[in-house]
């Protein structure tokens, strides 16, 4: 185990690093104070503390909410930046299930006890989204509250979410059936799929979807022929499209086959 020293919402800086630097040039005046922003910055590019896309799992407990309100976005986005494509983050915090007012924000006491720094429950998810997760789910949120404070309930609540639905969409003929057990399910990138329905998928979010969280919810279909990715022309995302049979099977398939008796498990689809 390594313990480097940091902070969460600025994982480039290499504090220890930097403190050598000063302790040989110390901050005298403006100008010394100057020099030091840009060392910083020079520090964070040439020798960061975590490079980008350099990690496989962040985990957090009880920390984000004792970061200033002002650097909570650059906090997810250092998360998010750090993790490599693929990677997930495992985030346990304390959160509420209303605004915090501005006293109980400006309270010491209560900012060292984890309740004035709180993010809502629904800002919390919202701060994944909004540095680029996805498959973010609740893990876990406890039904008793940790705290209340006048009349606002502070609880733990934790979140998975991954890193990697970033790139170009490329069509490969391939489709996804939402198996249930809703009706209807409206994913991260506002494809609105109903129960048993084919749908054309992009190789990229196709692939996403046969991972976790997601491949329990789906059935795959792959085309017939392959479409290899450096023949594949560009996909429209922004789209949600039922994709009929005949553009995985190809449109002359006039294939027929004899039944399988291996349908079912007694050997008889009957």
């Amino acid at each position: 185990v390594e313990f480097r020293k940091g902070r969460i919402q600025d994982l480039a800086l290499d504090l220890e690093l930097l403190d050598r630097q000063l302790k040989r040039n110390p901050i005298t005046d403006v100008a010394s104070f100057l020099a030091a922003d840009e060392l910083a910055e020079e520090l964070r590019v040439k020798h960061p503390l975590i490079a980008s896309d350099s990690v496989d799992v962040v985990v957090s407990n009880c920390v984000l909410n004792l970061v200033e309100p002002k650097s909570k976005r650059q906090l997810f986005e250092e998360i998010f930046r750090v993790l490599r494509k693929g990677g997930r983050a495992v985030i346990c915090d304390i959160v509420s299930d209303e605004e915090v007012p501005e006293q109980l924000q400006n309270d010491p006491e209560l900012w060292s006890g984890c309740i004035s720094g709180a993010l809502t429950e629904e800002g919390f998810l919202a701060a994944f989204e909004n540095a680029g997760f996805y498959g973010i789910q609740i893990l876990k949120r406890d039904a008793k509250p940790w705290r209340t404070v006048q009349g606002i309930e502070f609880r733990s609540v934790t979140i998975e979410a991954f890193k990697g639905k970033q790139g170009a969409c490329f069509e490969r003929n391939q489709a996804v059936i939402y198996r249930g057990p809703f009706k209807e399910v409206l994913d991260d990138d506002n494809h609105r799929m109903e129960r048993g329905k084919r749908y054309a998928m992009c190789d990229k979010t196709y692939n996403l979807y046969k991972k976790a969280p997601y491949s329990e919810f789906f059935e795959f279909v792959e085309p017939i022929v392959d479409v290899p990715i450096a023949e594949a022309k560009p996909f429209d995302c922004s789209r949600t499209a039922l994709r009929h049979p005949k553009e995985t099977k190809r449109q002359d398939y006039d294939a027929t086959t004899d039944a399988n008796n291996k349908c079912c498990d007694g050997g008889s689809c009957c």
